[in-house]
């Protein structure tokens, strides 16, 4: 059984659907890690800290490891917001400027093929699962 989120909002469609306006924002950065520089790049990643526990609208952050290409392998920095405007507060912080301050390649060398790349989607649905019931 699965449990559908429905964002609240009073703009309906000609089919009598609700339109939604976006409540959530996921903010996502791909990297492109040269072969090789895996652990490094998990070290530094894993080994942080981010700060994201004292910013307002901080909801959940996930590390991704993805596909392994010929010359990189594939990584992903998911976060979850309550709303974009919470986001970019959070981009203007002294948190951000803090938890990015040590993300260069000063100690491990270049461990990216290019700069990461960013990607911003605002949250059109949500469905979680529900906890199996118990007797």
């Amino acid at each position: 059984m699965t449990r559908i989120e429905k964002v609240p909002d009073s703009d309906h469609s000609d089919e009598g659907y609700r339109k939604r306006r976006p409540s959530k924002f996921i903010a996502m950065n791909r990297f492109r890690v040269k072969k090789g520089s895996e652990d490094a790049f998990e070290k530094v990643w894993l080994g942080r800290d981010t700060y994201l526990d004292r910013v307002p609208g901080f909801l959940e952050f996930h590390l991704l490891k993805g596909p392994e290409a010929e010359d990189y392998t594939l990584y992903s920095s998911h976060s979850v917001w309550q709303s974009k405007r919470a986001f970019e507060a959070w981009t203007k912080s002294e948190e951000f400027r803090a938890a990015h301050g040590r993300a260069g390649n000063e100690t491990t060398g270049p461990l990216y093929l290019e700069h990461p790349k960013f990607e911003g989607f605002d949250v059109l649905q949500t469905i979680t699962a529900q906890k199996a019931a118990t007797a």
